[in-house]
Formats: C-alpha cells, structure tokens, sequence
C-alpha cells in the first residue's frame, strides 16, 4: 500500500493540542490551500481581495450551507519560505474541540485529505527545509520535559548537529577520494595517501564522533528525565514519603501491610529536572498472588531506575528482607533512607549494617517533613552524578543518532586496525564507504522510508 505521505495531496490537521483552550489552529499544506481558504474565509475588510502572504486577515469561517462557524484569524504563507516549503495557510479560530473540528472538515469537504501523524514535518524534510537531525528536534522540543531538555532540542534545531554531522562526513568523503587515487592509480608519481595519513584521519573523526557519544549519557536524565523508584519492607513509610514528595497526598498511607499491591507513578520537578517517583509494594514474604505479582513488578522497576530510595523504619534494627533486597542493588544507584525520625526509639546505627555495605543513607520524617528538602538535594545529586548543568553548547543525539555514530565509529576503528595488519586499500574503502553512508543516515541524506515512517509515525498529528 502506497504511503499516503509520498503523495502530493493538499492537507490538513488541527496544529494545536486536542481539548478546549483559548486559541485552536487549522494548518493546510499544499497547491490548494489557498483556494480552500479563499472558498470559506469571508473577510472583515471590505477592500479584501486576496490573502497577503504573511498577514493576518480577520474574518469568520462559513460552512457549506454558507452558515457562520467561528470568527478566525487567517494567514497565508506561500512556499518555499513557509514550514513545510509548500504553501501553507493557518486558520486562527476559537480553541473548543466542536469549532476546530467543524471548521476541519469544511476544509477536508473541499478536496484536503487528513495529514498522517508528522506529515508537515515530513514535507519540510523532502523539500529541503530542514534535514533529519532537525525534524527529530521538532519532536523532541514538543515533548522536552525540562527547560534544559529544551535548550537541547533547540541547538539540534538550529541544525547546529546536522553541520557537525555533514562536516565529518565530508571530511571522510575527502578521504575517500583520495583512496580511490590511490587504488586507481598505485604506480603512478602522484601523491599517494599514506597509511598513517589514512589512520591518523580516520582517528580523528572517530574522536569527534566519540566526543558526540559522550553527551547521550552525560544529558540523558536532562533530556528523559529520571527514574527514582522508592522501595523497602512493609510500613517503612514509602507511601508516606511519596507524598510528602508530591507535596500532596496520592498514595493511600495504612498502618496495615500489603496497602500497595502494585507501584504508583508521579512525576516531580527537581530545580529543573523530571523525577518519575515510583512507589512499589513493601518487600515481605507473602502467598497473595496479586502482592507477589507486585513484587516483582517493584523489582523490574529497581533495575531500571536510575536511583533507588531504600526505606526502612529507623525504630527498629534491619530486617532480613531488606538486607536481601539491599545486596542485590548498586551502592551507586541506592540511597538508603531511614524513617520515621520523629518517633521514640529511632537511631541512625539502625542503619550501621547497611552503611557497612558502602551505601549512603540519610535520617527523615515523612510525616513531620525532616530532612525531606535535604533528600530532595540529594535525589538530585545522585540522579546527576557526574553530569551537572548541560553545557549551554552541548550536541546530544537522540537514540536513533547515537546508534548510528557507534556504526560509523565501528566502521572506522576495524579500518584503521586492518590498515595496520597491511589490508588493501580496494577493501579498506568497503569499511569506509559504510562509514560515511552511516553518517548520511543521521542527516537524511541516504535513508530509507522504514526509518522514515519510524520516525514521523511518532509525531502528532498537525506536526
């Protein structure tokens, strides 16, 4: 079946977020646009004549029926200066899902098809208005979670990456051409590329691309934000703290065990940075089919959390349990928390066993508020240990990026070992022809339509 998205349809979405608000977009792409406009725009100005590109023109929508459907802000951007490099015209209505969805479908009725989920996205890509570094930063400045994450976002939408990426790639192309004289011409007396030459170069690409590696990790809780997954044995008062995190109560707080049976999730903001808290079941010996099914889940989540808080009640010594769940985590993913310091009969050496094993822990009170600031300072720490504030200059490709630069990266590192070991070069520039193909894939200049539609299939429609 062909992709709706290759065809050349005029089309139309609602640009803005699905629900009622103040103002709602209608964005129309292609040839037709602007006779569809002129069809059901009726203008304010009696000197109207023609929509005058870059203004906006007040005026309401009608219906077929020639009924009145909203009052709107028009414009009309015409290609190639627009975003998607065809013309494009914007309706301006009232925000309410009826009139956006009326007004819609008086434009689909005269000849726009539907958009797909990031087809405005995708012609701006095919028609050269940016390349694919850029449009995968459309997505994520929707969905950045932090002003940080944001920031991020906007230098890849600068094509500040999609440069740096083009620059390697043109400095291996450079480099190939000169394997190919050198393959072509072996015997002539023209200068040949040396073996070192041909390593040292490739070094240094792989350098740079290692450079870019290093920024996924150092930014990811910036661009993803983090998991924090609060656990520990039954009543240690995990419930308790995740709302006195919240500042609110969410988790149902009981004296009897076993409350939680599944894991809780609620998101914070910590000076910037997204917290995903995930309260999971108390850690307890148990037949209950639906707790041990909790359980597990709690652990699943501990091995993917970028930190986990392990409660235990600071009145009484360690139990077993949490000294079995404890040597099953990393002393560097683990902050130790021991509650209840506003009770009679807490004392920190409750905590001694656990601090033997190398973990850190802090005295709180969930209930009174004790130390929680200090633990939300520590949270953020930990979760940023050796990242701290992005550099206001930092590039960090997405997943799909990254994985591209390891290939290329591959590629270039097996070259310069197998330049080494004295390989031909008609077999060396197999390796570096894939390295540069690998690079193309990241900007969009060779790509495939699977990784295309994996892509934009993930965009909202109207983007």
């Amino acid at each position: 079946m062909l992709d709706p998205r290759l065809s050349k349809d005029t089309i139309a979405a609602i640009a803005t977020p699905p629900g009622d608000g103040g103002v709602g977009i209608v964005r129309i792409s292609g040839t037709d646009c602007r006779s569809i406009a002129s069809a059901i725009f009726r203008p304010s100005n009696p000197t109207f004549s023609n929509f005058t590109p870059y203004t906006l023109h007040y005026g309401h929508i009608v219906g077929s029926d020639n009924r009145k459907l909203d009052d709107v802000l028009c414009a009309f951007m015409p290609g190639p200066r627009s975003y998607t490099g065809e013309d494009v015209v914007e309706i301006n209505c009232h925000g309410g899902r009826a009139i956006l969805g009326a007004v819609l479908e008086e434009i689909l009725t005269r000849g726009a098809r539907l958009a797909e989920r990031g087809e405005f996205t995708y012609r701006a890509f095919m028609n050269g208005r940016m390349d694919l570094t850029q449009a995968e930063a459309v997505a994520e400045m929707i969905h950045a979670p932090t002003k940080a994450a944001m920031h991020l976002a906007q230098l890849k939408l600068s094509g500040l990456l999609g440069e740096k990426i083009s620059s390697l790639r043109l400095e291996l192309e450079h480099l190939r051409a000169e394997l190919v004289v050198a393959v072509d011409f072996p015997d002539d007396e023209v200068e040949c590329l040396s073996p070192d030459r041909l390593i040292s170069t490739s070094a240094h690409v792989r350098a740079e691309i290692e450079t870019l590696l290093s920024a996924v990790n150092r930014t990811k809780a910036w661009r993803e934000g983090a998991l924090v997954v609060l656990a520990g044995q039954v009543n240690a008062g995990k419930s308790s703290l995740m709302n006195a995190l919240l500042g609110r109560n969410r988790a149902i707080v009981t004296d009897q065990p076993g409350t939680t049976r599944d894991y809780l999730e609620e998101t914070i903001n910590l000076e910037g940075l997204n917290i995903r808290l995930a309260d999971t079941a108390g850690i307890r010996q148990t037949d209950d089919a639906i707790e041990v099914a909790g359980l597990e889940k709690g652990r699943e989540l501990m091995d993917q959390a970028d930190l986990v808080l392990l409660l235990t009640d600071g009145t009484a010594p360690m139990n077993d349990d949490t000294l079995s769940t404890a040597k099953i985590l990393d002393t560097d993913k683990t902050l130790v928390v021991l509650n209840k310091s506003d009770l009679e009969g807490f004392a920190s050496t409750n905590g001694a066993s656990l601090a033997d094993l190398g973990f850190e822990f802090l005295d709180i009170s969930a209930k009174t508020g004790h130390n929680i600031t200090t633990l939300c300072a520590r949270i953020r720490d930990r979760v940023l240990q050796g990242a701290g504030q992005p550099d206001p200059d930092e590039l960090a490709p997405n997943a799909r990026q990254a994985q591209a630069l390891r290939d290329s990266a591959d590629e270039l590192l097996s070259m310069e070992k197998d330049t080494e070991t004295g390989i031909p070069y008609d077999l060396l520039s197999v390796r570096l022809e894939t390295a540069c193909n690998v690079l193309s894939e990241i900007t969009g200049t060779i790509t495939s339509n699977e990784v295309l539609n994996s892509i934009f299939d993930s965009f909202c429609i109207g983007k």
